[in-house]
């Protein structure tokens, strides 16, 4: 259920409110937009009477919700969501570039990594330092020397860092070096993983699962926002499909879609999209003439023997001529890059 408060409703008025519905059974969730007030009311008893609600004093209107997820759904925050860091939005009018290599390798690798994504205009270098490999004998990453590379590599080149969280044991580390933590599409439904993120306060992306629905995916970004945490960011990585020319089906329509169910910013990773880095460029731009806020992209000095995705990861030059495509794009949206 969501409550829309009256323009100027005071405090006391949207403290009797909440102080109700929780009365009734509710977890109460508070969105504060530039007009109104809205109070999310997640539980509660089944048959509640909301015109009880509608009667008092600063509401504006009461609404039930009858999709599953509450919090994540556009009515909760009409306005849309604005994940910001330090100088970055993620969801505003900017188009958002994550870009680096798959996982960190060496101090060598990681700095020139750096380099190219901060020339290039990206505002966020990635880089895993724990790796999920589907088979136990690759490369899994440096841990946490790895992310203290990637943390010095992009505080020379004032970049902000995203690297995945594999499990709840992982957070206070990954929380300590990373600006954003990443769930991948591995863990999308790894709901106690969900739940211990949504107890802190630091920006989650959350990966699309290779076989999830859009629902489901909103249903993940649920169990995260009813703990309080809502500086969540969404992203379409492609997902499983009979097509086996690809290494995923790159699902383009699900941007606008999720932007018109939810308020939660979304971004693509066209690297795991598709899997190649010939066809990574034309579905980067696609993304962002879609929609996206942002690109989620993997690019490394030398691909041929990178340790891990070397295969979609961009060659230099690649990226630094996308860029200024996707630039164009965006403006050509209404955007900036």
């Amino acid at each position: 259920m969501l409550v829309v408060m009256q323009q100027g409703a005071t405090e006391a008025q949207i403290q009797r409110i909440t102080a109700r519905l929780i009365e009734d059974g509710f977890n109460v969730h508070r969105s504060t937009g530039a007009i109104h007030t809205v109070l999310g009311g997640v539980g509660g008893i089944d048959d509640f009477d909301t015109g009880v609600v509608e009667v008092m004093e600063g509401v504006k209107e009461v609404h039930r919700i009858v999709s599953p997820y509450k919090l994540a759904s556009r009515g909760f925050r009409p306005q849309g969501t604005v994940v910001k860091i330090k100088d970055v939005e993620i969801g505003g009018g900017s188009v958002v570039v994550m870009a680096g290599p798959c996982s960190v390798e060496s101090h060598d690798q990681i700095e020139r990594a750096a380099d190219i994504v901060a020339d290039g205009g990206a505002k966020v270098i990635r880089g895993g330092a724990f790796k999920p490999r589907s088979s136990p004998y690759s490369f899994q990453g440096l841990g946490e020397v790895g992310l203290k590379l990637m943390r010095e590599a992009a505080d020379r080149r004032g970049l902000l860092v995203i690297s995945e969280v594999m499990d709840s044991t992982q957070i206070p580390l990954l929380s300590a070096y990373s600006d954003i933590l990443q769930i991948g599409a591995r863990n999308m439904q790894n709901y106690n993983l969900l739940r211990d993120l949504s107890h802190i306060r630091k920006p989650v992306l959350l990966k699309r699962g290779i076989a999830a629905t859009i629902e489901e995916l909103l249903l993940s970004a649920e169990y995260i926002m009813s703990g309080g945490n809502y500086e969540i960011i969404l992203c379409e990585r492609g997902i499983r499909t009979y097509e086996t020319y690809t290494r995923n089906t790159f699902d383009i329509s699900a941007i606008p879609v999720i932007h018109k169910l939810s308020h939660l910013p979304m971004v693509a990773d066209p690297s795991h999209g598709v899997g190649r880095r010939d066809l990574v460029p034309s579905m980067a731009r696609a993304a962002v003439a879609a929609g996206a806020d942002g690109l989620l992209m993997e690019v490394h000095h030398d691909p041929d023997h990178a340790l891990s995705d070397g295969a979609q990861s961009l060659f230099p030059g690649q990226f630094a001529e996308l860029m200024p495509q996707l630039r164009t794009i965006a403006s050509a949206v209404g955007r900036s890059l």
